[in-house]
C-alpha cells in the first residue's frame, strides 16, 4: 500500500492526473485493448467461424433489421454476413498483438545494439551507426515491404499463411529498431562516463554487469517514450501493410484487413464497412500516441 500511495503521488501520476488529454487517450486506449481482450466474452458472434455466418445476413445496415431474417446488429454486417462489432473487437486483438510484439522486438534489438555501440565504441560503434543511418535513409513501411517479401519468398507456400502474422512481426521490428538503438547508445555514451561506471571498471565488475545492472536502468526512461509512439506507429504499419494485402492473411483480419474489405464496397453505398474499422484503428492509434506524448513531456518538462 505505501508503494501505491507513493507512486499515486509521484510526479508523474500529478502530470497524469492534471493532463485532461493524457486521461482521456488513457481511458480510450484502456477501453478498446480491454474490448479486445475479452472479445470471446463479450462479442455477440464470432465473425470468424463460418458455422456462425448466415449469408442472408449480408449488408445489414447498423441498427436495421435484416429484410429477410429480421436480425439486428449495431453497427451492421459486411457481404459475408459478419457482425461488423465482433469483426472490429477480434481483428483489434490481431492489430495490437502485432503491435505489441512488433515493438517489443525493435525494442530488444534497438537497445542491445545501442549498448553494445556504446560501450565498445571504434569501429563497431561506426558500424553500427553507419547502418542505421542507412536504414534512416528509406521509409519504414518501404523496408518493411522489402522484408515481408524476401521472408515470403524463402519461406514454402505451405507454411506461408501460418507464418505471416510472425514475419510481419520481424518485418515491422526490423523497420523500427533504428530509433531505439540511436537513443540508447547516446544516453549509454553519457552513462559510461559517470564516475560510478569508472569504479565498477576499477574494481573488475565484468562488462555485462556493468551494461546491465548500471547503464540499462539509467536509459530506459526515453526508450518506455519511444515504445508507446513506436507502439501506435507498429499499429498503423499493420494496417497499412495489410490494407495492401500483403499483411494479416484473410482468414485472420485484423483492422487493416477490415478496412481492406470495407473499402471495396465503399462506393456501392454500403459505407459501414469501411468506416467503422476506420474510426476504431485511428482511436487505438491516436490515443496510444497522445500517451507517448504525454509521457516524453512528463519525462523531460523542458520539452513542454
Amino acid at each position: 500500500m505505501n508503494r501505491i500511495a507513493r507512486a499515486w503521488d509521484s510526479d508523474l501520476a500529478y502530470s497524469f492526473r492534471h493532463s485532461p488529454v493524457a486521461v482521456v487517450a488513457a481511458f480510450v486506449a484502456l477501453l478498446i485493448i480491454l474490448a479486445a481482450a475479452l472479445a470471446p466474452l463479450i462479442a455477440p458472434h464470432d465473425p470468424f467461424n463460418p458455422a456462425s455466418l448466415n449469408l442472408m445476413d449480408g449488408f445489414t445496415p447498423p441498427m436495421e433489421p435484416n429484410a429477410f431474417t429480421g436480425n439486428t446488429y449495431w453497427l451492421g454486417t459486411d457481404n459475408q454476413g459478419r457482425d461488423i462489432f465482433s469483426a472490429i473487437l477480434y481483428g483489434a486483438r490481431i492489430s495490437l498483438f502485432v503491435g505489441f510484439s512488433a515493438v517489443l522486438f525493435a525494442m530488444v534489438l534497438g537497445i542491445a545494439v545501442g549498448l553494445l555501440a556504446a560501450w565498445r565504441g571504434g569501429w563497431v560503434d561506426s558500424l553500427l551507426m553507419r547502418i542505421a543511418d542507412v536504414q534512416l535513409s528509406f521509409p519504414s513501411i518501404l523496408i518493411a515491404l522489402l522484408i515481408f517479401g524476401v521472408a515470403r519468398g524463402v519461406i514454402p507456400p505451405a507454411y506461408r499463411e501460418e507464418m505471416a502474422i510472425w514475419v510481419l512481426i520481424v518485418a515491422i521490428g526490423l523497420s523500427d529498431w533504428v530509433q531505439f538503438a540511436r537513443v540508447v547508445r547516446g544516453a549509454a555514451m553519457v552513462e559510461k562516463a559517470r564516475e560510478y561506471v569508472q569504479a565498477a571498471r576499477v574494481i573488475g565488475v565484468h562488462p555485462v554487469r556493468i551494461v546491465l545492472t548500471h547503464i540499462l536502468p539509467n536509459v530506459m526512461g526515453p526508450v518506455l517514450v519511444i515504445a508507446t509512439i513506436g507502439l501506435a506507429l507498429a499499429i498503423i504499419a499493420e494496417a497499412t501493410l495489410s490494407f495492401l494485402g500483403v499483411g494479416v492473411p484473410p482468414t485472420q483480419p485484423s483492422l487493416g484487413t477490415l478496412i481492406r474489405i470495407g473499402q471495396g464496397f465503399l462506393f456501392s453505398g454500403e459505407w459501414w464497412i469501411i468506416l467503422f474499422p476506420s474510426i476504431a484503428l485511428l482511436a487505438l492509434a491516436l490515443s496510444v500516441n497522445l500517451l507517448g506524448d504525454w509521457l516524453r513531456d512528463a519525462l523531460n518538462p523542458r520539452l513542454k
